[in-house]
């Protein structure tokens, strides 16, 4: 009897004993067409900084920055977003006094990491004396502000 269990036994046996080995290979080596793993990864796109001023630099960042300006000035909000998004939309909402829109710019954009974008906004005949205000938007949700004069 011993020898029947130890016929019907032994094919079981051997392959336990080959699936077992080859479980406890090394794993393959990886090839030589395969894409090399992710580095990074997207991050959410935000903006960063909002920035005034009277000019920008090739770079479209503020290059004379200022919170108080004259009528005849030309205005530029400077805009640094981060992160990646293939398709979005940045807007400069400005206002003068209570709420009085002044101009709605907007911009589409898709950076891949931090990005600079501007606005401007300028009056042939001067803007008026008082308080202003842009309001930066980012896929319609506001994302910053920086008030601002206009003096004589």
């Amino acid at each position: 009897m011993h020898a029947i269990a130890r016929r019907t036994l032994l094919p079981f046996l051997a392959l336990a004993v080959t699936v077992a080995c080859s479980k406890a290979e090394a794993p393959p080596s990886p090839s030589p067409y395969a894409l090399p793993p992710a580095t990074t990864m997207a991050t959410a796109l935000k903006v960063t900084d909002v920035d005034l001023g009277r000019a920008i630099d090739a770079e479209k960042k503020i290059s004379d920055k200022t919170d108080s300006f004259k009528p005849a000035d030309t205005i530029y909000v400077s805009v640094t977003t981060d992160g990646t998004s293939p398709g979005a939309t940045l807007a400069a909402h400005w206002t003068y006094k209570e709420g009085q829109l002044v101009k709605h710019d907007e911009a589409p954009i898709a950076p891949t990491g931090k990005a600079v974008t501007e606005f401007h906004i300028v009056k042939p005949g001067g803007f008026p004396v008082g308080d202003y205000k842009v309001d930066i938007l980012l896929n319609g949700t506001f994302a910053g502000s920086k008030s601002f004069k206009v003096g004589k």
